[in-house]
C-alpha cells in the first residue's frame, strides 16, 4: 500500500490531498493535557519515549490523519549542545542567552546524538504502530530559527537580538551556523534511521529579514543542512517551511531544492499556484483561527485551498500550528472535508 503523504512529497498528484496538521499532538486535546501533567516538565515529556510516543499517536486515534509527526521541540538541539534550556509555564522557552564567542565556544557536538536518542526511540515506537498507509515525519528547527532563541534567550516578535548579533559579529554567527548545521544534520539522519519517512525543517522566523540577510541566514544554512543530510541518508524527502518568507519563497525553493514547501496562511493562493507550485509540491495553508471558528469560515476556505492546488502535489495542512483553543469537533470536521474532497465537495 502506498503512503499518500510520502508519495505526494515525492511528486505524486492524488485525487484528494492527504492531510496532517502541524502541532496535531497538543494542548487542544484533553488526553494530551493529561499526559503532559503526568510527565512533569515539557522537556521531560520530549525525552520520555513511552509518553512522547503516546502523545504522538493520540491525534491519529481520534482523526483519520495521513501522517504522524514525532512529539518533540526544535530547542532540543541547543539543549543537546549544552545550552541551558527550560520551559516556563505561560512564558514558553527560556535559554541562557549566547552573547559572544565564548558562549558559542561552550557548545559541543560531542554527545549530541546520545542526548537525543530518546527522540529517536520515540520515532521508532510510533513508526512501528502506524498503518502501512501512514507516513512518519521527523523534524528539526532550521539553523536561523534555532539561533534566534539561542541568542535572544527566548522568542521575540522581531528577532532583534539575533539580527544584531549577525550584523555585528559575523564570524561568530558563522561559527554558530556551522555548529547548528552539523548538529541538525546528524539529528535528522538519526531520525530517518529510526523510522522517519519524511523530514520537515521548520524555519519559523523567516520573516523580519531583508533579502541579503535572508540569503545568508535562511537559504545558505538550509542548503548546507539538506546537502549534509543527504550525505548521511541519501534520498530522504524534505519539506521546508519558511514561515513569513513572502517574496523570497521562490528563491528559497529553488536554492534549497526542498521536495515540498509549506505555505503560511498569509500566502495568496494565486501567487502560490503560479509562482511556487511549478517549482515544488506545496503544503498548507489554512489559517488556524479559521479552524477555531469553524463553520463556513473554515469550510469555504478549505474548498478554495484544495481547488487552488488541484492537479499539483499538495498536502493539506494549516499555515501554522494548531492553537490550544481549537475545538476538537472542528478538527474532525476539517479532516472529513479534506478526505471527502476526492468525491467533490
Amino acid at each position: 500500500m502506498n503512503r499518500p503523504v510520502l508519495d505526494v512529497v515525492r511528486g505524486a498528484v492524488l485525487p484528494r490531498p492527504p492531510i496532517w496538521i502541524m502541532r496535531q499532538a497538543g494542548r487542544y486535546l484533553p488526553e494530551y493535557r493529561a499526559v503532559r501533567t503526568k510527565a512533569g516538565s515539557f522537556l521531560q515529556l520530549c525525552y520520555n519515549p513511552v509518553l512522547a510516543a503516546e502523545v504522538s499517536l493520540q491525534p491519529l486515534k481520534r482523526f483519520d490523519l495521513d501522517a504522524a509527526i514525532v512529539f518533540s521541540d526544535i530547542l532540543v538541539i541547543p539543549d543537546a549542545l549544552g545550552q541551558k534550556v527550560r520551559f516556563e509555564e505561560g512564558e514558553g522557552p527560556v535559554l541562557e542567552a549566547i552573547e559572544d564567542g565564548l558562549g558559542i565556544g561552550a557548545l559541543s557536538l560531542e554527545g549530541v546524538l546520545a542526548h537525543l536518542e530518546p527522540v529517536c526511540e520515540t520515532i521508532n515506537r510510533v513508526a512501528e504502530r502506524l498503518t502501512p498507509a501512514q507516513t512518519m515525519i521527523g523534524f528539526c528547527g532550521a539553523p536561523w530559527t534555532v539561533a534566534t532563541y539561542m541568542i535572544g534567550g527566548r522568542g521575540s516578535a522581531d528577532q532583534a537580538a539575533a539580527r544584531r548579533f549577525s550584523l555585528t559579529r559575523p564570524a561568530e554567527m558563522a561559527a554558530l551556523r556551522d555548529i547548528l548545521v552539523e548538529a541538525s544534520a546528524l539529528y535528522l539522519a538519526a531520525q530517518v534511521r529510526a523510522g522517519a519517512h519524511v523530514i520537515q525543517i521548520f524555519e519559523s522566523w523567516a520573516l523580519n529579514l531583508d533579502e541579503e540577510m535572508f540569503r545568508q541566514e535562511v537559504i545558505e544554512p538550509t542548503v548546507r543542512l539538506i546537502s549534509r543530510l543527504h550525505q548521511l541518508v541519501p534520498n530522504v524527502p524534505v519539506i521546508g517551511f519558511p514561515r513569513g518568507a513572502a517574496g523570497m519563497i521562490a528563491e528559497y525553493v529553488r536554492a534549497t531544492g526542498v521536495d515540498m514547501v509549506g505555505l503560511d496562511y498569509a500566502m495568496p493562493l494565486n501567487f502560490a499556484r503560479t509562482h511556487i507550485a511549478p517549482l515544488a509540491g506545496v503544503q498548507g495553508n489554512l489559517d488556524p483561527l479559521r479552524l477555531v471558528v469553524g463553520g463556513t469560515a473554515m469550510k469555504d476556505r478549505c474548498e478554495e485551498i484544495i481547488s487552488a492546488f488541484e492537479g499539483v502535489p499538495h498536502i493539506f495542512n494549516l499555515g501554522h500550528g494548531i492553537v490550544p483553543q481549537t475545538p476538537v469537533d472542528h478538527v474532525s470536521e476539517l479532516v472529513e472535508l479534506v478526505k471527502g474532497s476526492g468525491e467533490g465537495m
